[in-house]
């Protein structure tokens, strides 16, 4: 096996290839960032793995982005976890939010909940945008009772048509007296390189952007290549994608060492949120004046909270509307 920088390093997306196999993958260590995002914001555990799985997920696919763009991950459903964002900017910022339902919460037995059953009906959105409307891709999936793991393999094989295979984990753990999570993910994709494997190809790349890592791919079925690289990660459990004693290249090493595995350089992730005084002001121009008188509180101010990040900005009114004129004439 070739290894790369960052070898064991949390918060990192880590490319590899299986050449043998015509296959290619990732594999997502988070740590600080997860534990940052699900901390702020003290969701309850069974709504933190929930986050922390399409955390993971996002930031396998967003790092994948050729181009500076954003990836973002959205759920919309009936179940006690009502709606999921995830957003990755590329090459590297990562955040996430959630808005649930408490009562379904704690009605909940959730020692044996799974992602499916908190998620309930409704579809989950895949869009990769890249600054402008002309420019953005998006691929939805259909959620009844599923997972993060199967929703991403109904989304490339109906969108992309590229056979895939996920894995997903959150953890929490108990370090220096207080509470972490950690976040983890494999995935790999068969991409055929030989003629004889891409005479079968099925897709229609017209509708996939450049740049996107599936352009140009086939869906070559279920060839014995793809197979095999199926029933070997079906053994990966999920303590192996989070134990900080596994790192990323030992665990693609017990994986593959037969076939040969090939580590490229890994990507860092960070938690860091887009919110700012600039975005809000542009916000508050989409609102018309009443709105904006509606939005003032007792205090004859307007205060305002960021899903993401949680930070909080209080503004004048009169400041609001000065710069709204400014930005008008």
């Amino acid at each position: 096996m070739t290894t790369a920088p960052f070898e064991g390093a949390d918060d990192v997306v880590l490319p590899f290839a299986v050449e043998p196999l015509d296959v290619r993958g990732r594999v997502v260590r988070l740590g600080p960032s997860i534990d940052t995002i699900l901390t702020r914001h003290g969701y309850p555990d069974v709504v933190a793995r929930v986050i922390g799985e399409a955390a993971a997920l996002t930031a396998m696919l967003g790092s994948a982005l050729k181009f500076e763009g954003r990836f973002q991950l959205q759920t919309k459903t009936d179940g006690a976890i009502e709606m999921v964002v995830v957003d990755f900017d590329a090459p590297d910022r990562l955040r996430a939010t959630a808005r649930f339902d408490k009562e379904k919460i704690d009605a909940l037995d959730t020692s044996t909940a799974r992602t499916g059953d908190l998620l309930g009906s409704g579809y989950l959105a895949m869009t990769i945008d890249r600054g402008s409307d002309r420019n953005r891709y998006q691929g939805v999936v259909a959620l009844d009772g599923q997972g993060f793991e199967e929703a991403a393999h109904q989304y490339f094989r109906q969108s992309e048509q590229i056979p895939t295979r996920v894995r997903l984990a959150v953890a929490e753990q108990f370090e220096d007296g207080r509470h972490t999570y950690r976040a983890g993910g494999l995935m790999i994709q068969f991409l055929p390189t030989s003629p004889e494997r891409m005479r079968q190809a099925d897709l229609d790349p017209g509708d996939i952007p450049e740049g996107h890592p599936s352009r140009d791919l086939g869906n070559p079925g279920e060839d014995d290549a793809w197979v095999e690289a199926k029933v070997l990660i079906e053994t990966v459990e999920d303590h192996e994608l989070v134990d900080p004693a596994v790192s990323s290249e030992r665990l693609l090493y017990r994986l593959f060492h037969e076939r040969g595995v090939r580590v490229f350089e890994g990507q860092s992730v960070y938690e860091e949120c887009r919110c700012s005084e600039d975005r809000i002001m542009s916000m508050m121009r989409r609102f018309s004046p009443e709105d904006r008188r509606d939005m003032v509180g007792d205090n004859g101010r307007i205060g305002i909270t960021c899903e993401f990040c949680s930070r909080f900005y209080d503004l004048d009114p009169a400041d609001v509307e000065a710069e709204i004129a400014k930005a008008e004439t």
